[in-house]
């Protein structure tokens, strides 16, 4: 598989829906074959493609991705039908409707590069909750600081008719 396809994967990956999906035109290419010929595939063994593997975007949902990935606009060589977009699992599912050598290559990237973001995120989460259980800890360490400096700020001064220490001028 050629390189500059499998470093363009995660650029490709986008979140609709709360899911991380693949668009049919980006997996297309990937694979090397036209949009229509892989989405006619997958029409023709649709058992295989649940509504959690593979869904078709909504209008809004494909105007909002237009503009910020850039596809041609209508009626200037765009798509005549909305984008089907697929999920890892209804990724993982390409591979037994496209059965080429190359197509299983391009499989396990996508699926490798999809396992490579969870574990990002998973990392990430755990992070996060490290930094709020050390927030927790500090704002209480805070406030005991803050209690003492209060309680020195309330304690008697220096008595007035104690003699200075250093040198006279």
């Amino acid at each position: 598989m050629n390189d500059n396809r499998l470093l363009k994967i995660e650029n490709m990956i986008y979140l609709i829906r709360g899911h991380k999906v693949m668009l049919d035109a980006d997996l297309a290419f990937l694979y090397g074959v036209e949009t229509k010929a892989l989405n006619r595939q997958v029409i023709r063994n649709k058992v295989r493609f649940p509504t959690d593997f593979m869904f078709r975007l909504t209008q809004e949902e494909y105007e909002l991705l237009r503009c910020q990935i850039g596809t041609s606009k209508e009626g200037r060589g765009g798509r005549r039908y909305l984008p089907l977009v697929f999920t890892e699992g209804g990724v993982a599912m390409l591979s037994s409707v496209l059965t080429s050598d190359e197509a299983a290559r391009v499989n396990i990237s996508i699926i490798r590069t999809f396992i490579r973001l969870r574990s990002f995120l998973a990392m990430e989460n755990s992070l996060s909750e490290r930094v709020t259980k050390l927030e927790q800890g500090t704002n209480k360490l805070f406030k005991v600081v803050f209690e003492r400096l209060d309680s020195v700020e309330e304690s008697p001064t220096l008595k007035p008719n104690r003699k200075k220490i250093g040198l006279k001028n």
